[in-house]
């Protein structure tokens, strides 16, 4: 293996620790806006990736995905939030905010990556290749973490936001029922992904993903 080679999969390295690393992060950055400095007293606002690192979900399970289907997915160590300081500080509003903190910035970050790499002309040398890889790896890796966790399936963070819209419009026994399933989240997760229906859940990522690159 040279060093052509060795360039674009540490580009993936690190555009899936900072994708999943400021994921995490911009969920405890909100709700410290909103009142809530759990994540802060425990040290977990910054973006240094060795306190949010989870050796399984941000190593392990990335590698075995790529190396065996292409898929890139990854979790960190989930930044805590005590939501009921949000609440009762900013409402439902603030608490949907939380939720979809995460995936607000890895679709923003898939956005800018996606226009810088249209300014970028066939790299000819090991910094320009490099870069490229770097920054082709934050588009898709990004989309891929931000739609996925859209799905409203506990425990994404879309059931989160779907489970506050929902007590917001006078449904709280949908976010109850959120909580009740959550336990079995990943096995439903894992049932889809495997499933011949996965496809269906990844078109939205394919297809956003075609049109940030092309």
């Amino acid at each position: 293996m040279n060093l052509i080679d060795i360039l674009p999969m540490v580009a993936m390295g690190l555009a899936l620790i900072i994708a999943i690393v400021g994921h995490e992060v911009m969920h405890g950055r909100v709700a410290n806006l909103y009142g809530d400095d759990t994540a802060k007293n425990q040290g977990r606002l910054s973006f240094n990736p060795i306190i949010h690192v989870d050796p399984i979900g941000t190593i392990v399970v990335p590698l075995i995905l790529y190396f065996s289907s292409g898929f890139i997915f990854g979790w960190a160590k989930p930044v805590p939030v005590y939501m009921r300081t949000v609440l009762e500080n900013k409402g439902y509003f603030g608490a949907l905010h939380v939720s979809l903190a995460g995936i607000i910035y890895n679709l923003i970050l898939a956005i800018i990556a996606a226009i810088l790499l249209h300014f970028i002309d066939m790299p000819n040398n090991y910094i320009g290749l490099f870069l490229q890889s770097f920054l082709y790896y934050l588009v898709i890796i990004n989309v891929i973490l931000g739609i996925f966790n859209l799905y409203p399936i506990p425990p994404l963070d879309g059931s989160h936001a779907l489970g506050y819209i929902a007590s917001w419009l006078g449904y709280p026994e949908i976010m109850h029922f959120m909580q009740k399933w959550s336990k079995f989240g990943f096995i439903i997760l894992i049932a889809l992904i495997i499933s011949p229906f996965s496809y269906l859940i990844f078109a939205p990522m394919r297809l956003i993903i075609n049109l940030l690159l092309n």
